[in-house]
């Protein structure tokens, strides 16, 4: 029986590869550190553009008002970390700054701050911040969702597009943009409501005449005579200032009605027929638009002589659970029914309008608030206004609620987005852990268990690398390190289906082999090695090996790693991202190489490395491994079957075991094992295993000496 020639054993190339991948980690590491104090009141009016400016903070989290050309409130500007500090992919909160007006609406949303590994020096930071772009000119109160409609385009969700391999920390981003916006809402504009808004019921009729719309508050009424204008001004400069008034005490100041003319029972009762069918064909206003009916059969009238049709009025305001209500002239020539009351003929009247897709619910109680001005001083007169608010509610019975879109957790909706994926690696790992199980003596005795192994780990390299983008990485447990610490949450583990389930798999690979199951069959940058190894053979280039000795102090090294980059986790999180960039798998499996030269050069010097030396990043430096080699502790058996042979004087496991797990005893130390099932071939093999061949001599030898 050949055995293979001892490996080259050059110390002075191995001490030439160590300094290589000390200048590598040097280059990789050498940056800026990432800042994530908040902005200072400077930094952030920097940021706002004309016409908004930076009002006063309010509250203690970073919130400031945003304010309009005229210096009053328009809206609110905050970061999303100190409100909504979601742990990101890599541990750390995502920062974002983010623009709403009162309303609810994204005036603007913009990336800050995170350390997001795949952005960071990855797919680069362009996606990242086009992907917020997204989110200007939509509402809090809009359903939105990241990923691809499927052909629900028309349903009541928006749906965001999200960025190729970066889906976690994309949705982690839009969690913590929601979760802020809505602490906002809440707090500084008393909420916003959380079902979706109801929307006139076309098919609802009945007959309705204008004293039971009255009584039943289908049209509200407000009545200020002159006399109690006079007391709201009562005190004042401006008390004396309006002589019709004190002329005419009960004379009618404002005499409003208000009328919801989405439901076309109510519009068909109070509109002239020619207004109903205009508006019945939706020629001035959208089917999502509310329109209101306002008449003022007072002197006081709804709009100042400066008003412009089709523009919001300049005397009338509304506001729900707290927040505005976007007002619009509706521009329509406005014609009441015949059998209105007489004093009506002659009001005011005009048609607004409002969106219900920015969360005005007509179903709901609503205020309206009309604007009384009055002007002291013949130049430059001084003026003074009072408010006088009327609280409206149409019946619930005009109007139909759409169901809730159905909301999902977002571990449910990355699931369902990953499900065929799911599905197939699902069913792969049902296949392969039994078999490695409980069939490996069999499957390392097929005669075509080399061909077996390498379509495994291609699938693996192909599907769940390349493809699934899941490679597991130090980062991870880093990062649950980090919440740990901290007392964050754990829910960023959710946003990644795909690469949890062969977390779960590797977890459980523990209890059964060690570190073998994951480090020699699910990892992608391993198989990636072990198809340069092959490459390298095919080229015929010289296999580089360490001593003993030297292979014992480099597989050292990865604990030192693992030992710093928990460190570094601990005390200097903000540079972890960085630090982990010792891992080589973000550049060769994630982006395929598709980075800064540095990255892709120290990549590539470990897959040529691998091509004359096996597996040397596992081996030796890899730091998930060295975490994956502690965890093998948890190992509840020796699966490897042994005899009292191995060893001693047996030695050709040990000589075979390209990854020295083998000690010269024949003891199998699993820290080292990447189950690669070679040394289970050769102790089921009668035509390879010494002990087995010396034994069947033996019984061949009797056998001739009993003849």
């Amino acid at each position: 029986m050949a055995l293979p020639p001892l490996p080259v054993q050059p110390v002075g190339m191995i001490r030439g590869a160590t300094i290589a991948l000390l200048i590598c980690l040097a280059c990789l590491l050498a940056g800026p550190a990432r800042a994530f104090e908040p902005l200072s009141p400077e930094q952030l009016a920097a940021r706002i553009m004309p016409p908004y400016s930076l009002g006063e903070p309010v509250g203690g989290k970073g919130v400031h008002e945003l304010l309009n050309s005229g210096g009053a409130l328009a809206g609110y500007v905050f970061e999303t970390e100190p409100l909504a500090p979601l742990p990101g992919f890599s541990g750390v909160p995502i920062d974002i700054l983010v623009m709403i007006d009162l309303e609810g609406r994204f005036l603007d949303v913009s990336l800050l701050h995170h350390n997001e590994p795949i952005f960071v020096s990855g797919l680069g930071e362009a996606p990242f911040h086009a992907f917020f772009e997204q989110y200007r000119g939509l509402s809090i109160a809009t359903p939105m969702v990241v990923g691809s409609p499927y052909g629900k385009a028309d349903g009541p969700l928006t749906y965001l597009d999200g960025v190729t391999k970066a889906t976690a920390s994309i949705r982690i981003a839009h969690e913590s943009l929601l979760a802020a916006t809505r602490a906002v809402a809440q707090e500084k504009m008393k909420g916003i409501a959380a079902e979706p808004p109801a929307h006139p019921d076309m098919a609802h009729d009945e007959d309705l005449d204008w004293e039971d719309m009255i009584a039943e508050g289908i049209a509200g009424r407000l009545a200020v005579t002159n006399a109690a204008i006079d007391r709201q001004f009562a005190g004042t400069i401006w008390a004396h200032d309006d002589p019709e008034a004190a002329a005419e005490p009960e004379g009618m100041f404002l005499d409003l009605y208000v009328v919801d003319l989405g439901p076309p029972a109510i519009a068909r009762a109070v509109l002239g027929e020619d207004t109903a069918r205009e508006l019945a064909n939706f020629r001035t206003i959208s089917p999502d638009d509310e329109p209101i009916l306002v008449i003022d059969a007072g002197r006081h009238g709804l709009v100042s002589e400066d008003f412009v049709r089709n523009t919001a009025p300049d005397r009338l305001t509304a506001e729900q659970d707290g927040l505005p209500v976007a007002l619009r002239d509706a521009d329509l020539f406005v014609t009441l029914n015949d059998g209105l009351p007489a004093e009506l003929s002659d009001a005011t009247a005009m048609i607004l309008r409002t969106d219900r897709r920015l969360g005005f619910d007509p179903a709901r109680p609503w205020i309206l608030t009309v604007e009384a001005v009055r002007e002291h001083g013949m130049f430059q007169p001084a003026t003074g206004s009072v408010n006088l608010v009327l609280e409206h509610a149409t019946p619930a019975r005009f109007f139909a609620r759409p169901e809730a879109p159905r909301s999902l957790p977002p571990w449910r909706a990355a699931a369902e987005n990953r499900q065929g994926d799911l599905i197939a690696l699902g069913l792969g790992l049902a296949l392969l852990l039994p078999v490695l199980g409980f069939g490996q003596s069999r499957l390392a005795a097929h005669p075509r268990f080399g061909a077996i192994r390498l379509g495994v780990i291609a699938a693996m390299l192909g599907f769940v690398g390349w493809w699934g983008q899941g490679q597991l990485s130090i980062v991870t447990p880093l990062a649950v390190l980090a919440a740990a610490l901290q007392g964050g949450s754990l829910a960023f583990l959710a946003y990644d289906p795909f690469s949890l389930l062969i977390w779960a798999a590797a977890i459980a690979g523990l209890f059964l082999w060690g570190r073998g199951l994951f480090c020699g069959w699910l990892c992608p940058f391993g198989a990636l090695q072990e198809f340069a190894d092959r490459l390298g053979r095919l080229l015929h280039l010289p296999q580089v090996e360490p001593s003993p000795a030297w292979d014992r102090r480099l597989k050292a090294l990865k604990y030192v790693v693992l030992a710093f980059l928990l460190g570094t986790a601990v005390l200097a999180p903000g540079q972890i991202d960085k630090a982990a960039e010792v891992e080589p798998f973000k550049t060769a499996i994630t982006t395929f190489f598709l980075r800064d030269w540095q990255y892709a050069a120290y990549a590539a010097f470990w897959l040529l490395l691998a091509m004359v030396t096996f597996k040397g990043f596992c081996r030796y430096v890899c730091p998930l491994g060295a975490l994956m080699a502690v965890g093998g502790m948890l190992r509840l058996r020796r699966w490897i079957p042994r005899r009292e042979d191995c060893g001693s004087p047996c030695q050709l496991c040990k000589v075979r075991c390209r990854y020295g797990a083998i000690e010269r005893s024949g003891k199998i130390a699993y820290d080292e094992c990447f189950q690669c099932l070679d040394c289970v071939a050769i102790h089921d093999d009668p035509r390879q295993c010494v002990p087995l061949v010396l034994a069947a001599k033996r019984r061949d030898r009797g056998l001739e000496a009993a003849e």
